[in-house]
């Protein structure tokens, strides 16, 4: 039977994830360097691990509570208290705090959530171009629009940028730093002015922040609140009053390299919160229970060793290919989104797909631009791999720059 005239708009407006196209395409080439997928190649902590393999053998397989197990709650709420002041539900004598946290199926769970929770058909969410593959169908799945705000050639989201774009069925700007393909980190100045007009607008603010540990030293500026000395990755979070308009999403896929475990949290307004624990109940039930207490030991890990390696990677990535085209330098994150040299004739439309393919013929993966944009004149590389190959990527591609 032809199922065409049966399949929904909705599903039929969906591409595939082109990043996903890239790791199939790679599959059939032998002696490849992956400089495609956004994964850290580092193990899992031994800790992590342990702990996730007690959680099993004591029988903890079952559904837990669908806004999370109570003691990963109650340790997010201290940690969330001790870096951006925010005193939620969970946190002890707070119960009647107007602020909301629980723990999602991943942070695209969050995202997900987050969309279903706010936007009605024809309400508009502002999204950064370029942008995380989910963002542009946080409005399709609501049957509502994602507005793209173009941040070429910074790839700085401001909210100079962003208030022309504001209307009356605006309910939601989606801000990501560090950002996932550029690695590019706001600034205090910039999250502060993102907040404030989001307040003064009366919409949400969510700081989608999956990368904040993996934040490097120089861009490393705001304090936290427990200990001034230590400085964090600048956020929108860490502004008094901010969790009346920012919605914060962290996971811990990519700092821990648990990507597989899809383990994220939410926190908020509680008002919004809410609204997602309901929708969680239907649409993910809930997130992995034994993996829950496994990640209760991320909380107490030092990662700054491994965050240090990919700063080295990072500055390998500019000095390399700096020469050679434009390369903004990655604050955060472990992705550099580069421009194809004019020189190599693409046309601009295509650029990115132009040079993915020739970087094909050298069996090098990178992700063509448009996978990420509405243009298609720069693409993604991903140094989250051990650094020969890395080396070996970079001589490949400015073979190809240079061609």
């Amino acid at each position: 039977m032809d199922l065409t005239h049966l399949i929904s708009s909705r599903s039929s407006s969906i591409n595939g994830s082109g990043i996903r196209r890239v790791f199939e395409i790679g599959a059939k080439i032998p002696d490849r360097v992956d400089l495609s997928i956004g994964q850290p190649d580092f193990p899992v902590p031994e800790p992590i691990r342990a702990a996730a393999i007690r959680a099993i053998d004591a029988g903890r397989n079952g559904y837990p509570l669908t806004r999370g197990i109570p003691e990963l709650r109650e340790k997010l709420a201290h940690a969330l208290a001790a870096d951006v002041g925010w005193k939620t539900t969970e946190l002890p004598g707070h119960a009647d705090s107007n602020t909301g946290l629980f723990i999602t199926s991943g942070t695209t769970g969050a995202l997900m959530l987050a969309s279903l929770a706010l936007l009605d058909p024809g309400d508009e969410v502002i999204i950064p171009d370029p942008w995380f593959v989910l963002y542009p169908y946080m409005g399709t799945f609501a049957n509502a629009t994602a507005i793209k705000c173009s941040t070429y050639p910074d790839f700085r989201l401001t909210a100079e940028r962003i208030e022309p774009l504001i209307t009356p069925r605006t309910k939601m700007v989606v801000l990501n730093s560090p950002s996932n393909p550029a690695g590019v980190v706001s600034t205090e100045q910039e999250c502060k002015e993102l907040l404030d007009l989001c307040r003064r607008k009366k919409i949400i603010l969510l700081s989608d922040e999956i990368y904040d540990e993996f934040t490097y030293a120089d861009f490393r500026t705001q304090p936290s609140t427990s200990d001034p000395k230590k400085l964090r990755c600048p956020s929108p979070a860490r502004f008094p009053g901010a969790e009346d308009t920012v919605l914060l999403v962290r996971g811990f896929g990519k700092t821990y390299g648990v990507t597989g475990w899809r383990l994220g949290y939410a926190a908020g307004p509680r008002k919004l919160i809410e609204e997602m624990v309901k929708l969680q109940q239907y649409l993910y039930v809930n997130a992995p229970h034994p993996l829950q207490v496994g990640v209760m030991e991320a909380l107490d890990l030092d990662m700054s060793s491994y965050v240090a390696e990919y700063e080295r990677r990072r500055s390998l990535v500019v000095d390399r290919l700096s020469p050679h085209t434009e390369v903004p330098t990655p604050g955060g994150a472990f992705y550099a989104f580069v421009k194809v040299p004019d020189r190599l004739g693409y046309p601009q439309h295509e650029a990115g797909e132009k040079f993915f393919q020739r970087c094909i013929q050298e069996r090098v993966l990178i992700v063509p631009g448009r996978t990420f944009s509405q243009r298609d004149t720069h693409f993604r590389l991903s140094y989250a791999t051990p650094i020969a190959n890395l080396e070996r990527g970079l001589d490949a591609l400015v073979r190809v720059m240079k061609s």
